[in-house]
């Protein structure tokens, strides 16, 4: 128990460290996805922000939209938008939350939940651009940078005007906060990245659920088994911690398959024209 707890101190002491450990977690998993030295994703990268200025764009894009739903509580409490639909979503599904905590709730497990919850969901993220740059696989490489785009894009409009706050915080639902048990400082250190009102859809489904559905797509069988083991114990944790709704769950899924339907035609669209660029180019200098 004691041992227990001062990992768990350790782990979750601030968001500093939580930085750290995910980026030493990326590594890893690069390692792991891509069988290769995860340093040279940095020299891949590198490469192809060298060698396609669309891939600089997307970039930028992709960073930018992060930026936006970082600062998304801020501009939520400028516009002073009072709404909320928490009653209205608790009215459709009632307590299915509790009944999956009083199910599945176990000390040993709450641990597990928390590191996927808190660390694996920016670590898959990050880790499938490391891999899908070593596997030379552009057309996912692009599709993950849109999918992540199109995905914030969506769903910021709707925690400024669909408001629904966290299960837990949901008297009626009855469910217990569970996070605190090994984040006790969660409030303190997560909380400013995460808005309260911020349930839908559910961002953590959305993502995860994508990293796989683009892992499926990549042929990479290592990935896929990482990335959907991953996307499980997330959308399970979802319940498990008492955050989101069933409601949450649902739209983070579908918001997922649209944004991985649209991303990658639109990748492949991208690459085929930066390649007919490429090729005009080099028939006009072959002229000369």
């Amino acid at each position: 128990m004691i041992i227990k707890e001062a990992s768990n101190a350790l782990l979750y002491q601030s968001m500093n460290l939580v930085v750290v450990y995910t980026v030493a977690i990326v590594v890893i998993l690069i390692w792991i996805g891509a069988g290769r030295n995860p340093l040279m994703a940095l020299v891949e990268i590198g490469r192809e922000l060298l060698r396609s200025y669309k891939f600089t764009l997307i970039i930028i894009g992709m960073f930018s939209i992060l930026a936006l739903n970082k600062y998304e509580l801020q501009i939520e409490e400028k516009m002073r938008l009072t709404a909320d639909y928490t009653g209205f979503i608790f009215g459709l599904e009632g307590h299915f939350v509790r009944m999956v905590q009083e199910l599945f709730y176990a000390p040993w497990l709450t641990p597990v939940i928390v590191f996927f919850y808190i660390f694996m969901l920016q670590a898959v993220l990050a880790a499938s651009l490391g891999v899908y740059l070593l596997d030379k696989n552009r057309v996912i490489l692009y599709a993950t940078c849109y999918t992540i785009i199109l995905t914030y894009a969506i769903a910021i409009p709707f925690y400024l005007y669909f408001p629904v706050n966290e299960v837990w915080s949901y008297a009626p639902a009855g469910v217990r906060f569970v996070m605190l048990d090994v984040f006790p400082k969660f409030e303190q250190e997560y909380r400013p990245l995460s808005g309260l009102n911020n349930c839908f859809p559910s961002l953590h489904t959305a993502i995860s659920v994508s990293m796989a559905l683009l892992a499926y797509r990549s042929g990479n069988r290592r990935w896929m088994v990482i990335s959907t083991i991953s996307a499980v114990i997330i959308v399970f944790g979802i319940f498990y911690l008492g955050i989101h709704w069933l409601t949450d769950m649902i739209g983070g899924t579908l918001l997922a398959v649209l944004s991985t339907a649209i991303a990658v035609p639109l990748a492949k669209l991208t690459l085929r024209s930066g390649e007919q660029g490429l090729r005009v180019r080099g028939r006009v200098t072959n002229t000369r």
